[in-house]
């Protein structure tokens, strides 16, 4: 068991102990008290040193973790809360405190009926109740699409990552004519414009399934799991969206916003590695260090008129290439015809 959660039991047994009306408790009654809670908790002997409680109740008093519990000594060998309805657990909290906690619980209230989450909507009901929400209409809302196909999988899929299960996945691409059973070591949940994918390890090399594209999950519980120690940052800090090639490096990409659409690209840029290199009255210059993939046309594509590629040749031509594909779709009436 972690000194940390040792430390927590220890404090919840002081404070029960601190603030018994019926009981008087010594020193060594607490730290008999302290060891019988750990013993319980733990299965095994554990004795809990008499400067260890010490320093428990020093830290109670204190504002190290925000208690300053009223802690006192009575008839030189008695310990209890000289305020008889204090408790560790029932800190007071100011009007501001109050205010942030109910902005908080209004974010968490817009996650209670996505599939992941449905556990912790008696937690939320218990932080409303807790912090006498005044129930006020949620002020922040967040995009989210709790119909999208595949949400099904979340919990399984999350589980598996947490608990380090190897799974036989269906999976169906849209290229693909035909499905296939992938075995694979889930790794991460990573989302990206309110769509779902799973990172795993299937045959030497890391894979990326959308989840709107998964049939059907089983466990295998005969393959041993296999932990990549998986760093997300470092996977994804090349690339815009979740699209990850092995092979393919960053390039500078160079390209032109008009100055009236620069402001939105400043403030949310495209990608962290963003920077300015030219400005003036008509455009902005930028540059960004990525991989070229299908979620950075569709990032460049989706600013249409505004955005111009400057570079590299290759991204630049197959912008242009979607463009005059666009540019036909609308030039032709439904019989084949030019418009005029």
């Amino acid at each position: 068991m972690s000194s940390n959660k040792n430390a927590l039991i220890r404090y919840k047994t002081l404070d029960k102990c601190l603030k018994n009306k019926y009981k008087k408790y010594t020193l060594e009654d607490l730290i008999d008290e302290c060891s019988e809670a750990l013993f319980e908790f733990e299965g095994k002997e554990s004795f809990v040193s008499k400067r260890t409680v010490q320093l428990d109740l020093q830290n109670m008093r204190s504002e190290k973790f925000g208690y300053e519990a009223p802690i006192e000594v009575y008839e030189r060998r008695y310990y209890r809360y000289s305020d008889p309805d204090y408790s560790i657990h029932q800190i007071s909290v100011n009007e501001n405190d109050l205010k942030a906690m109910n902005n908080a619980v209004q974010i968490l209230k817009q996650f209670k009926d996505f599939s992941m989450f449905k556990e912790m909507n008696g937690v939320i009901q218990k932080l409303e109740d807790s912090i006498h929400s005044t129930h006020q209409k949620s002020i922040i809302h967040l995009d989210k699409n709790e119909r999208l196909k595949g949400l099904e999988y979340i919990d399984v899929l999350y589980e598996s990552v947490l608990n380090k299960k190897v799974l036989k996945i269906c999976y169906k691409s849209f290229k693909a004519k035909e499905q296939n059973v992938l075995t694979v070591h889930p790794q991460l949940l990573k989302e990206y414009n309110n769509r779902w994918f799973l990172i795993c390890w299937h045959k030497k090399a890391i894979y990326n399934l959308a989840l709107d594209r998964i049939v059907s999950i089983e466990t295998d519980h005969e393959t041993e799991y296999i932990d990549k120690d998986f760093d997300a940052d470092r996977y994804f800090g090349e690339v815009i969206g979740a699209t990850v090639s092995e092979t393919q490096r960053g390039q500078n990409v160079i390209f032109t916003v008009k100055a009236d659409h620069a402001p939105y690209v400043k403030t949310k840029p495209f990608h962290h590695s963003q920077e300015i290199i030219k400005e003036d009255d008509e455009c902005t210059t930028f540059k960004i260090c990525v991989q070229l993939n299908f979620e950075l046309e569709r990032m460049i594509l989706g600013m249409g008129e505004f955005l111009t590629v400057l570079g590299p040749r290759k991204l630049k031509q197959r912008i242009a290439k979607s463009i005059r594909i666009a540019y036909s779709n609308y030039h032709t009436t439904e019989n084949g015809d030019e418009e005029l």
